[in-house]
Order: C-alpha cells, then structure tokens, then sequence
C-alpha cells in the first residue's frame, strides 16, 4: 500500500510538474476531508504552494490512479490464486500505466466462458497446433489428418480448430497487442458514411455524409458530432488501417507474423500466415477498433468537459451589476411576458404578467405598467431573458424608455441569458425560496438576480442545465458532473460569501459546507439574527471546528465587530495579521487599504512556527485590497437597432454582441436575432490563435462583422479579424462543423437507436458506446 501511495505521488508530480513530497502532502488532506480551494488558499506552506489548477488536476487523476491500482491488485490476486503467476509476470502488472495495458496482461487469465479455442483443445487439437508451431515445414494437411475422431469428422474441422487456438494465443499476446494498439493510433483512419435513405432526416450531419480523417488528430467537437449521428442512426462509423493497401500481406498481418517468426515459406509457415490474417480481421482488428472508438469518446468528453467548465467558469464569474433595483423580464408571446421587479438586495417587491402579444396585443398597457413599476420602484436595470420573444420585449421596452422624459432617470436594459431558469423555477430550491409565487413567475425573479450577481443566482441552479457545453448529454455524466462542481466551488470560494445575505444554495457551495450544513446556518440565521462574527458559527448546531476551518475563510460578515472577518484572511491567522498592525502602530481599519505602509514591510518579520513567507504574503494583499472581488466591472453590449431577425443581416455589417459560448473552434456571439453567430477559432484574432479562450469568454461584449449568412440552416459567420477576414473566413462547412445549428442541437439528449449503424462493428461497439 505505501508503495503504491510513493509511485502514484511519483507519476502525478511529473504530471503536475511538483514534488512528489508535494503531492504526498496534498493527497493526505484530501483524504481527511480538505478542500481544494482551502488548499489551495490556506496550505500553501504544506503543499508547497500547490495552486488550485494543480490541485484539480491531483485530485482528478489520484482517481483514475487508484482504480488502477485497486484493478491491479485484483488481478494480481486472481492469477495467484490460479497458481500461474511468474515473476516476470508480476513485473509486468507492476509497470503497467494504464488499464487498457493492465486488461492485456489479464486477458490469458480471466475466466472466461467457454470458447471456440477451449471446445478444440476439449476434442484434442491442442496436439496440432502444437505441432504446426513447432514444424513450419510440415503439411498441415497430413498433420490434421492423424487427429480425425468422430468428433472431428475431417482434416477441414481438424484445421480449424487448430486455428482457433493458434488465435486465441495470438490474441492473448499483450506485448503484440500493445503493438498492434499502438500501430493503429498512429496509422488508423476514421471513415464516416450516411446510412442508406437518412440523408434528408440526417441533414445537420451533411458534413460527415462521406468523411474520413486520421484518428490521431481528430478534434472533439467532430468527433462527438459523428458519434451523435451514429448513435442516432444516421451515420455509420469505422476505424480502419491497411483499407487502401492493395499487398497480398497488409501490415498488420506483417506485425503478427513477425510475432511468431512466420515466414510463409514453408507449408506450415503459409497456413500459420493466413491464421494471421484471419486473426487480425475477425479478432483483433474488431476489438482493437473498439479500444480506439471508446479512446476517441474519451478524449473528445475530456476536451468537451474542459470547454464547459472554462465556460461555467467564466459565466460564473462574470461582472455584476450590483446592489441595484431590477426588472426582471421572462420573455413569452403567447403566454405573456412575465415581469418581477426586486430590490438591491434581491428580495422580490412585485411580479406580474403582461400581454403585448398575439392574441391579446396589449402594447399600450403593457408599456404603462412596467414605466408604473419602473417609477414606483426605482428600477435602475431591466434584466430581459434572450429565450423566445426576446428582441420583440427588447423593442417594446426601448420604445416605452423612448417616451420617458429627457430629464427623467432611465434604466439600462440588458439581453441576458436565460439559460437553467425554467429548471430552477421548477426546483425544490425555488419552491422553498417562494412558496407562494406561481411557477412561471420564478423565472422571471432569476433572470432579475442573475444580472445584479450571475455567481448568488447561477450556484441555485445545475451547472449542467446551465448550457453552455458542447454536446454535453454525450459526455460522462459522472466526470462532467465532478468537473463542473469543482468550477462552482472554486467560483463561489474565489469571490467569497456575504455570511449574512447569502443563500442556501450559495452557502452550500463554499469549501467545507454542504447543503444540510448550509440550511443549518439559515435557519440559525433565521432563527438568532445576523452572525456578529465568524466565531458565531460554531453556534451554529452540527457545525464543529473541522468544518469551521474549511469554510471560515471564504465566509465574510461586512461591518462586523471583527474588522478581518471582513476580509479572506482565516481566523488561524489573525494574530499575524494583528503582528503586522501592531508593526504599523495604526488601528487595523485606517491601516487597510494602505497600500504604501503595507508595501514598506518586509513579509519575513512576521514568519513563525506556524505560518511561513507564502501566508504572510498572502494577508500584506489583503490588507492592502480587503474583500476585493476578482470579478470583473460591469459592461453591456448594445444590439443594433433594426436589427432583429437573422433575415435583417447584411454581409459586412459591424455589429456589437455578447459572447454566450466558447468552443474548441470558436466562440458564439449573440448580436440579438435569436440565433447566436459564429466565430470561427480563425477569425477570432489577426494572429494565429490554437486555443479560443485565449481571446475571449462567456461573457465578453466583443465587436463583430457579418461574413456569411445562411438563413435555411440558420447559421451566422462572423469575424473579429480587422485585416479583411471575409476572405479568410471558413465555409460554413469546413472546420465549423460543430457550428450554431449543431450547437443549437448539442444539448439534447438524442434517442438512442435500437440498433447500430456500424457495419462491421456491429452490436459490439453498441455496447461499448452506449455503457454511458
């Protein structure tokens, strides 16, 4: 077991480019109970200073590495107790890196049921092929012939059970088929083909009717896009090598004879070659072409699952609006558009629905209510979700704020995504928050919130409702799920949480508490007033003082008796910080926010046992900025009048939007006519860009300019470039194949068929692809 904790800290240091002793120390507070963002922030001088990234990645891979060993162990165990391990052999499991290498090794040994190999050696064939093996210049005919029973009525029988023992033997060869694995990432080809009859129904994967392209560089956003037309039956999909070699031996068949030293020269030799051919394109090719089928899916997910958490992330923490009156508008058109007005602090003050469509048109009335909520309450924001009807409410409230007095305060209205509203309206969390407050209406208070702070209102909702993935319904549930809590929680632990105002949901999601320690809080909240300080939390009944060293720091209480409690610095360290006060010869508030005095210390004065140079640091910043939010200020894109349905787009129009999505292959902008538009990885920047994320984010009010317009498929090009980038600008085809109207398709859950269109593969890759 200690081995294994040094070599799995050993192969995640060169990972991480740590320590192992560093990893060590982060694995062992892992296991009592830490978090990642409170090691990140309050154990850097154990872990060496270890970042979060870092830490994300150690936790993620500690998992994988440990299945893996307890697989090995396992397997270790079964040979053993069937007496066939070697020392060789146990060497072997020992190295292995992975579970695909560990499967190999186990393959020869695993129970297995009875086999076409296992019924010849049952009739005495064994004896054969042996003999084959053993003579490459013997006739196999003559051979076969000394083994006809009444089972094995002829030399025919005699021959083919002697090949399928040879073949099990070869396809039990782990070294050769790790060769033969690794042979065919680097040569295979990916073939994507329309099923017979599918073309018009199929039409959004035109792009792969007739598709190849190496396995090796196949990007995810294609990759995940042909799986999804396989899996709904509109495509066919194949991973092959040696297709096009016209050589009487392909190489494959090359690599298996070189195994076994078969020449093909002499008799023996020239049957055991076609064994090997036949082996290759009824055993291992198949089984290979599964292996990469499901390495292609997994890596494609992990690219996938990296896209949506930068996202979440960068949704997560967009600017707020702030402490601001809002209106908050649900967009609907024959249902009304439904209205809920809340205070600075979010707390709802009035709701109502409103009817300036089809079938009532009541613009009139619907224009003199919301100005009457808008003066009544003071609104300063009008928060309008980007669903259906969007830029028609859009138009009604801008003519409304037309005809208000020059002189009179107008609120900024802001197109914001509504994304995960209708599920958080329909939740339990909802139905606690408002009891009394209709359904339809609670979307609407969120759409509200979620401008004055995305991170409070978003965290109440599942990251995975909140939609800004691609093709995220055919990615590992459980690994997407672990990965967009992680971005949550480090979110909602970088920013910090007002103690005293935040929500359950909200609370839940800072390091060390979860939902039933949150509600806790609340409800002692609820029940005693506003907490004075943090350590009115170990009041708080359930909440011990392992808890209360996770989540203290990240926990904030504004004006409170406590001047640091305001602040990240963790009560740990208090008399550090009440150190470097002291030095100061100043009361600790008119000494935040000095940055001069603060800058002229020297951090080592004030190192002890405790706390070394990285925490000291750490609480100089602080006082210097107390309670800043790494969050950026607020900013609105301006949609350009006139233009509101993708039919009023014109070529070369420059037009200002909002990055909702940031894919592998570019970013979608939307510039307000209900379909957001693309921008292709190429003409994001006038450099070469290999990674979108490096330009923009979710969230990010970006000039752009029209360079294609296809309004059948509803899909939109658009460029960032300022060197002319209509001539450089992709085909709508070409590499933004996973474009809007396939994104507009990426988030819903598609059928699944009940059977493959795989060809050769068959029900044996319909198995393995649809195990999630």
């Amino acid at each position: 077991m200690a081995d294994d904790i040094k070599s799995i800290a050993a192969l995640i240091a060169t990972e991480i480019n740590a320590r192992p002793e560093q990893v060590t120390a982060a694995v062992a507070l892992l296991d009592e109970g830490a978090t990642v963002p409170f090691i990140a922030r309050y154990r850097k001088e154990v872990t060496g200073g270890l970042d979060d990234t870092q830490l994300r990645n150690l936790a993620e891979r500690l998992i994988y590495l440990r299945e893996l060993a307890a697989r090995r162990k396992s397997i270790f165990e079964s040979i053993d107790s069937q007496g066939k391990m070697t020392d060789e052999l146990a060497r072997k499991i020992a190295q292995v890196a992975t579970k695909a290498e560990l499967e190999d090794l186990y393959l020869p040994y695993k129970p297995k049921r009875r086999t076409r190999a296992e019924i010849a050696r049952e009739k005495g064939l064994q004896p054969l092929a042996d003999a084959i093996l053993a003579d490459r210049t013997s006739d196999p005919q003559q051979l076969a012939a000394g083994y006809i029973t009444e089972e094995v009525p002829d030399v025919k029988t005699a021959l083919e059970g002697a090949r399928d023992i040879i073949a099990e033997q070869i396809s039990e060869n782990a070294d050769l088929i790790g060769r033969l694995r690794n042979d065919m990432k680097d040569r295979a080809i990916l073939y994507s083909k329309l099923v017979d009859g599918k073309a018009e129904a199929g039409a959004k994967f035109a792009d792969y009717f007739d598709h190849s392209e190496r396995w090796a560089t196949v990007p995810g956003h294609r990759a995940l896009a042909m799986l999804r037309g396989w899996n709904e039956e509109f495509l066919s999909l194949s991973i092959e090598v040696d297709r096009d070699d016209t050589a009487p031996v392909k190489p494959s068949q090359r690599t298996i004879a070189a195994a076994y030293g078969i020449s093909g020269k002499g008799p023996a030799d020239q049957w055991l070659l076609e064994v090997a051919g036949w082996t290759w394109r009824v055993k291992l090719s198949v089984s290979l072409s599964l292996d990469l089928m499901r390495e292609l899916r997994e890596r494609a997910e992990e690219e996938a699952i990296h896209v949506f958490a930068r996202n979440l992330k960068d949704l997560l923490l967009a600017a707020p609006a702030g402490s601001r009156p809002t209106m908050g508008l649900d967009p609907g058109i024959r249902t009304g558009v439904k209205v809920a007005v809340v205070d600075g602090t979010g707390k709802v003050v009035e709701t109502t629905t409103v009817y300036p469509f089809p079938p009532k048109n009541d613009i009139r009335g619907t224009q003199a209510e919301l100005a009457s909520l808008i003066r009544k309450h003071k609104v300063e924001l009008i928060s309008i979700g980007n669903g259906t009807g969007s830029r028609e409410t859009e138009k009604l409230v801008s003519d409304m704020l037309a005809q208000f007095p020059s002189t009179a305060p107008k609120p900024t209205k802001v197109i914001v995504s509504e994304a995960g509203a209708s599920v958080y309206s329909a939740s339990e969390t909802a139905a606690k928050e408002f009891p009394n407050l209709d359904v339809s209406l609670r979307g609407a208070v969120s759409i509200a919130r979620r401008l004055q702070d995305p991170l409070a209102e978003l965290v109440k909702i599942e990251p995975k409702s909140i939609g800004v993935g691609q093709y995220q319904h055919d990615v590992d549930q459980g690994k997407l799920g672990r990965s967009l809590d992680a971005v949550v929680e480090d979110a909602v632990n970088a920013v910090g949480v007002d103690l005293n105002t935040a929500s359950a949901p909200l609370l839940a999601r800072v390091s060390g508490l979860g939902k039933t320690t949150a509600e806790a809080i609340v409800a002692h909240r609820d029940a005693t007033g506003a907490f004075e300080s943090r350590k009115d939390l170990l009041k708080v009944p359930r909440l011990g003082a392992r808890t209360f060293e996770q989540c203290a720091g990240f926990l904030r209480i504004p004006n409170g008796k406590e001047p640091l409690d305001a602040s990240s610095v963790h009560p740990e360290a208090y008399g550090v910080a009440k150190k470097i006060v002291a030095a100061c010869g100043r009361d600790l508030r008119s000494l935040m926010g000095d940055s001069a005095t603060l800058k002229s210390l020297d951090p080592k004065r004030f190192i002890d046992e405790q706390f070394g140079l990285p925490t000291v640091k750490d609480i100089l910043a602080e006082l210097e900025k107390p309670g800043r939010d790494p969050r950026p200020s607020f900013k609105t894109a301006t949609f350009a009048e006139g233009v509101e349905e993708i039919t009023d787009l014109k070529i070369g129009m420059t037009l200002e939007g909002t990055v909702t999505n940031v894919a592998a292959f570019g970013a979608f902008v939307d510039i307000g006519v209900h379909q957001d538009g693309l921008v292709h990885v190429s003409q994001l920047a006038d450099r070469f860009v290999k990674d979108p994320h490096e330009v923009v984010k979710a969230g990010d009010v970006v000039k752009v300019r029209v360079v294609e317009v296809d309004v059948k498929r509803k899909r939109i090009a658009l460029t960032m470039r300022k060197d002319g980038g209509e001539a450089q600008a992709p085909s709508m085809r070409g590499d933004a194949r996973g474009n809007a109207n396939a994104m507009k398709h990426s988030n819903a859950r598609p059928p699944k068929p009940e059977q493959p269109a795989m060809g050769g593969l068959g029900a044996a890759l319909a198995e393995a692809m649809r195990k999630k």
